[in-house]
Order: structure tokens, then C-alpha cells, then sequence
């Protein structure tokens, strides 16, 4: 089988046993660095990605991408506006809601919470808190019945379960003839939810008309909730819903309750790929010392090959062979177990965790309780196109330095 002379001498040089082991020794660390690298950017970056996505599913998930409140206090007419909002092609589905911020108590224990009235059943269309009840359901809520629905570590807490009676407290007073006394109600705990997020620990919910009730809202809700089929165009699409109602609304979306904590995954995303793509191009450029010393090490048979004939533009072609093969097989490498770490990077980690009885993440410090993982071949393809072509850029030099060497000069002392 017909191989160009410059491909078969540099695959040659590749797999030949050198006198001098330690250029051997560097060929090998060279190599490593490159798998190291390589596998370590796709690992990293796909769990950057897993944090983005699980951003995205959990946490926008259960918080509204947008809504739409009334610029004269409650919206009495909520059910006409959500048929009117609801025909707009971008939006999905809207639910209304009552908020408050409130204080909930259980036996000597007390922990601030964000309380929300909602429909159980129009909630199911806005946000993921049905899939995720792990016990109890969302429908338990009933009206008159004052239940509510917790977080998983809120009722941890606590110390509450279903069936429960917890004392929320609202930051209002009201008077009666006894004196000034905080507005408060007995709730029965009717579910618990966990979606895996800080969410878990701030979050209750209780029936809408329960809600008004103990909130003191004669008609009304307080807004609507949307959920856009867009995420990232929620902004325009609330603003342009608000337009087209009649009366004055106020419109907030989910970049100004939680767009911080993605713009900050966004940036750590971008600036540890372009930390590690530094740490592949250490790992590409060792490859410049490699074949440095390779050609030093084969002066004389690269003067005997000009002597028979072969051209500077070859001899450049034999080592940046070479150079190229070191780059491929480390990149290949690399990638493979790159994809097998970002494959199984939670199993390992979760592994880890019970082997050491630790744990990495905690949900009262991060905003989600596990290490996800989320592979994108667009960023396998990228980390490995700009593997190749660093390790192409570090053989240029050595192999232009091999072309220049005169035969008189390297054979002088043979």
C-alpha cells in the first residue's frame, strides 16, 4: 500500500524505541497532558452545563418566568384577563397566585418562608411543584380546609410532617380589644415537595381562596403567573401582554428574581472553559519540547535524507507528522474518557459521598443538593477541533527548525 515517504517516516519516528528515553519520557508526558486536559474541559463543562439545565428545569421551573400584577391592588377580574393572556401564541398557560412573605412556627421552632396562594389545579399548567410532591398531593389543598403545602428541608426544619399543624405569621398587625397582636393561623400540613434546590427550604403554598381569606383580600387575586414558551424572551413577552390589557399592570419576570444566579453560571462557564483550554494548550505546546529534542536527537538522519534528495518542505512534513499523531492519539483518548467521566460523573460523585460519608453540596449552600452533568457534542467537537489545532501550531516550529538543518553541518562530526 502506497504511503507518502514524510507520513511513513514520521509514523516510523512515532512508534520507534528511542536510545534516549528521556525524550521518550517527554513524548509520554506530553501525550498525558493532552488526555488530561481534554477530559477533564468536557467533564467540567458539562457539569456547567447540568447546573444551566437543572437552573432552567428546577429552580424556573417553580418560580414564575413572569407575571402580571394590578397597578390598583387586587385583580378582580383575573379569569377574563387570563383568557385574554392565554391567547397569545408565546404563552402557554397562566394560573393566578396570592404572595406574602410570612414566618411559620412549630413547636419552639421558627423559619421565614415564602407563602403562596395558588389553584391546585391551574398550577399544574405553570409549574413543576405536582411532579416533584413526595408526600402527599398538590389537590389535598382544599378550600376551608387551610392546609398547606411545604418544602422538604422548610418542614425538615421544623420538625413537621403531614398531618401537622403549623402557626404561620404574617408581618401585619390587627387590633381588637385585647390589644395589637400579629395576624396568625393554624395550618394543617397536607404534602411536602422537593425539587432538589434551596426552593425546598423557603417555599409553602396553600389553597388561593384560604389565602385571601387569612390575608384579608375581599375579591380578587393579587396577579397572574405565566409560563412562556420561551424563557429567555419572557421579559418582552409579559411586557407585551401587559400592553394589550386594558388598565395599568405592573409586570415582573424571572430575570429580576433569579437572572444573577444565571448570568453567574453563564460567566463561571465561560471563564473555567477558557482557564482549562489554557491548561490543553500547556499540555499542546509540551509537544514543541518533544519534537525540539527529537530533531536535535535525529540530526544526522535528517542529513542523510537530504543528501538522497529530500526536500526542506519534507523533512517539515516528517515531524509535524509526528507532532500531529502525539496531538491525535492524546486527543482521542481524552475525549473518550471525557465522555465516559461526564457520562457517569454523578454516579461517581455520589459514590464518593457514601465512601467518605460527606456531602458535597449542600442545599443550604448551594442552590441545588447534587453534582449534575449534562454532555453537548457541540462542546465534545469544539474541545477536540481546538485540541487538534493547538497540537498542529506547537509542531510548526520544530519541524520549520528540522527543514533548516544543513547536511555538511550535521554530519561534520559523525
Amino acid at each position: 500500500m502506497f504511503r507518502p515517504l514524510p507520513i511513513f517516516i514520521g509514523l516510523r519516528y512515532t512508534g520507534a524505541k528511542r536510545r534516549n528515553h528521556f525524550i521518550s519520557f517527554i513524548s509520554a508526558l506530553s501525550m498525558a497532558g493532552l488526555v488530561l486536559g481534554v477530559m477533564v474541559l468536557i467533564i467540567v463543562l458539562s457539569v456547567m452545563n447540568g447546573f444551566d439545565r437543572e437552573l432552567r428545569q428546577r429552580i424556573l421551573g417553580m418560580v414564575p418566568h413572569a407575571t402580571i400584577t394590578s397597578a390598583h391592588g387586587t385583580m378582580t377580574n383575573w379569569q377574563s384577563i387570563k383568557s385574554t393572556v392565554e391567547k397569545m401564541s408565546e404563552i402557554e398557560a397562566a394560573a393566578p397566585f396570592i404572595d406574602a412573605q410570612g414566618m411559620l412556627a412549630h413547636q419552639g421552632k421558627v423559619k421565614a418562608a415564602m407563602l403562596y396562594g395558588i389553584d391546585p389545579e391551574l398550577e399544574k399548567r405553570v409549574s413543576i411543584l405536582d411532579e416533584h410532591m413526595v408526600n402527599g398531593q398538590l389537590t389535598d389543598l382544599k378550600s376551608g380546609e387551610f392546609g398547606i403545602v411545604l418544602g422538604e428541608l422548610l418542614a425538615r426544619h421544623l420538625g413537621a410532617s403531614v398531618g401537622d399543624k403549623v402557626t404561620v405569621v404574617l408581618p401585619e398587625a390587627s387590633t381588637n380589644p385585647a390589644g395589637i397582636f400579629p395576624r396568625l393561623k393554624r395550618f394543617t400540613v397536607k404534602g411536602l415537595f422537593a425539587v432538589g434546590a434551596d426552593l425546598d427550604a423557603s417555599l409553602a403554598f396553600i389553597e388561593i381562596s384560604d389565602a385571601a381569606r387569612f390575608m384579608r383580600i375581599s375579591e380578587g387575586v393579587q396577579g397572574l403567573r405565566l409560563l412562556t414558551k420561551n424563557l429567555f424572551a419572557a421579559p418582552r413577552i409579559a411586557w407585551e401582554a401587559a400592553m394589550m390589557l386594558p388598565g395599568r399592570y405592573y409586570v415582573r419576570d424571572w430575570t429580576q428574581t433569579h437572572g444573577q444566579l444565571f448570568q453567574a453560571i453563564q460567566m463561571e462557564k465561560t471563564m473555567i472553559g477558557l482557564l482549562l483550554v489554557l491548561i490543553v494548550a500547556v499540555a499542546a505546546f509540551n509537544i514543541v519540547a518533544t519534537l525540539v529534542m527529537v530533531v536535535t536527537d535525529k540530526q544526522s538522519d535528517i542529513a542523510i535524507l537530504r543528501t538522497f534528495g529530500a526536500t526542506p518542505g519534507m523533512i517539515m512534513r516528517i515531524f509535524m507528522v509526528q507532532g500531529c499523531v502525539i496531538g491525535l492519539i492524546g486527543t482521542g483518548l481524552g475525549v473518550i474518557l471525557g465522555i465516559i467521566g461526564a457520562l457517569n460523573v454523578v454516579s461517581i460523585v455520589g459514590g464518593i459521598e457514601a465512601l467518605l460519608g460527606i456531602h458535597f453540596l449542600s442545599p443550604d449552600v448551594y442552590f441545588i443538593s447534587y453534582l449534575p452533568s449534562e454532555l453537548l457534542w457541540q462542546d465534545v467537537v469544539g474541545i477536540a477541533i481546538a485540541s487538534l489545532l493547538l497540537s498542529f501550531l506547537a509542531t510548526l516550529y520544530p519541524s520549520f527548525r528540522a527543514s533548516r538543518i544543513q547536511p555538511a553541518e550535521a554530519l561534520r562530526y559523525e
